[in-house]
């Protein structure tokens, strides 16, 4: 006979994993791995090339920790929206990266980065509006621009084609997730991930800002 788990007993096993998940995060957030580290160019000493291009735009979201919880924290929010709001944001962000290599070196560009994570839990509670979240991702294209300053333009291309591909992935499956379990919680959940996401955004501010 098979028995129904309740409704609280659900919502304390997703904030006992989902606490459990955010400590590792921050653990890895607050390490001090050199920035090569987010990059496939750096990890396995490729050699500017399609192959490389595309292979360090697909895993760089995923090996940078600020740039992968950022994308999957867009789930939360993303719980209401229509699925042109994907198109939306992965548009700004493709045009943020071309300007980056345009105009590259913004001044605190990785303090900003860090602080995208604030404007997040702020927009989890209404206290930013969330169109303040397309500029935050552009912010995150524009720094993902970086890796692959003064390549050749056609590693470049095949770079941002899996940039593309890997956040529109990411954020696909983020919203798909919560939206299987969104209807369970409860606006202490969303103060909770949204506390979260505040202390992780501004202790990666703060070590950006200190030597």
């Amino acid at each position: 006979m098979n028995i129904p788990v309740e409704a609280p007993l659900r919502l304390s096993i997703w904030r006992a994993t989902s606490g459990l998940a955010v400590a590792l995060l921050l653990l890895v957030l607050l390490g001090e791995a050199p920035a090569s580290a987010h990059h496939l160019m750096g990890l396995f000493q490729l050699k500017p090339g399609p192959a490389a291009g595309i292979l360090s735009g697909l895993g760089h979201p995923v090996l940078g920790p600020d740039h992968l919880l950022f994308l999957l924290s867009l789930g939360l929010v993303g719980l209401q929206q229509p699925r042109r709001w994907i198109l939306g944001l992965l548009a700004t962000g493709l045009a943020a990266s071309g300007l980056g290599l345009w105009l590259p070196g913004l001044p605190g560009a990785e303090l900003l980065v860090a602080l995208s994570l604030v404007a997040v839990g702020l927009v989890l509670t209404g206290r930013l509006p969330r169109w303040i979240l397309l500029p935050a991702f552009a912010l995150h294209g524009y720094v993902l621009s970086a890796a692959v300053l003064g390549w050749e333009p056609t590693p470049i291309a095949f770079y941002l084609l899996g940039l593309l591909i890997s956040q529109a992935l990411l954020l696909t499956a983020a919203i798909t997730l919560v939206r299987r379990w969104g209807s369970q919680l409860s606006p202490s959940d969303l103060k909770l991930a949204s506390g979260v996401l505040i202390g992780i955004g501004a202790s990666l501010a703060w070590t950006s800002l200190v030597p």
